[in-house]
């Protein structure tokens, strides 16, 4: 290899250098940028207001922009069992909510045999277009309950209704149908049966 051609090689490493230098300097400065920035964005929109001072202080700097008020929705409670020895009823029959406003509700269930059962609930909707706009968070049925014999419980639903819910549809009903789960309660009266062994 001449001279001129080490000289030209030595030169592109420098540029390459160079460039990759300037490339992690911009990098890690957008990375150090996007801190401020999102704050900023959060403070514009409204979300986590926990960065305003005010908030920390345990106010509540804004409402909450997404609760259509000028909308009230009757959402209807339901509940039903599938050949299942318990009880279970929702605590309200119902209650006027408007689009994007964040509600809790509770449903009871007690389990009248004596010994435990296993059983989900599965939600179905009318109209059922409500379906796709009826955002649970927290709800009993997102999973299997197991009732001691004799158990009662209290269970939540949260849920938040959406605002793109057709104009046209004022009433929601939410029925939950609870169905045994077989295997699962045998496993769980034999868990209950077995005698602790001694340490």
């Amino acid at each position: 290899m001449t001279a001129h051609a080490k000289h030209r090689l030595a030169a592109d490493n420098r540029r390459l250098l160079l460039r990759l230098a300037v490339s992690a300097v911009a990098m890690f400065g957008f990375g150090f940028l996007l801190v401020p920035f999102y704050e900023k964005i959060c403070e514009v929109t409204g979300i986590n207001n926990f960065l305003r001072p005010e908030a920390e202080q345990g106010a509540r700097a804004v409402g909450n922009t997404q609760v259509d008020a000028s909308r009230s929705i009757l959402v209807q409670f339901d509940a039903n069992l599938h050949d299942l020895p318990w009880r279970f009823q929702p605590l309200q029959r119902s209650i006027e909510v408007h689009p994007g406003e964040l509600v809790q509700v509770e449903y009871e269930v007690s389990n009248t045999r004596d010994v435990p059962v296993t059983g989900q609930a599965v939600p179905s909707y009318g109209p059922q277009v409500a379906g796709r706009h009826f955002n649970k968070l927290d709800c009993f049925c997102f999973a299997q309950q197991t009732l001691a014999p004799g158990e009662r419980r209290v269970m939540p639903v949260v849920f938040v209704i959406d605002p793109a819910l057709p104009e046209d549809v004022t009433v929601i009903t939410l029925s939950y149908t609870f169905f045994e789960l077989q295997g699962r309660n045998t496993a769980a009266a034999a868990t209950v049966a077995a005698p602790v062994s001694g340490g």
